[in-house]
């Protein structure tokens, strides 16, 4: 299999860190990691582009670190109700879903990407569930969220 030698231009979960060299599938950088700006090849000016803006880069890691430990805060204040259809023995007519949830927070003035909200396990039932939500690559938390039945 090809691989390819890249520099990351931004954090990628479960790869790396902006400005790490990796090595991917050619595939996998020349169709996803290049087109979205997320890599570029390593040569020897990029090398020589990532050293200069190292210390940026750094800076904006701290940024976005210190940005989503304050969101956690505003987070953990939050009582999160979402209401759905029922039936009379409290099982859902279907299930509560990530989207549900990055909405029920949205409602509350703070946009989150649904993408950002890890249950557990399946919502299927009224009552109280915890579910993670991972704000950084450094910071998570859980967030109690109540299923009650619409009216």
């Amino acid at each position: 299999m090809a691989t390819m030698k890249l520099i990351l231009l931004q954090d990628v979960e479960d790869l790396g860190l902006a400005g790490e060299e990796i090595n991917v599938a050619a595939g996998y950088g020349r169709n996803f990691l290049i087109p979205r700006k997320l890599a570029a090849v390593a040569t020897t000016s990029a090398l020589r582009q990532l050293a200069a803006q190292k210390e940026k880069i750094e800076a904006k890691r701290q940024e976005e670190l210190a940005a989503a430990q304050a969101l956690s805060e505003k987070l953990a204040a939050l009582n999160i109700e979402i209401f759905t259809q029922a039936s009379e023995d409290g099982h859902l007519f279907g299930s509560v879903s990530d989207r549900m949830i990055a909405d029920a927070i949205a409602a509350n003035g703070i946009k989150l990407d649904h993408q950002r909200v890890i249950i557990p396990e399946a919502i299927r039932t009224l009552g109280d569930f915890v579910v993670t939500l991972k704000l950084h690559q450094k910071v998570r938390m859980d967030l109690n969220v109540k299923v009650s039945r619409a009216v």
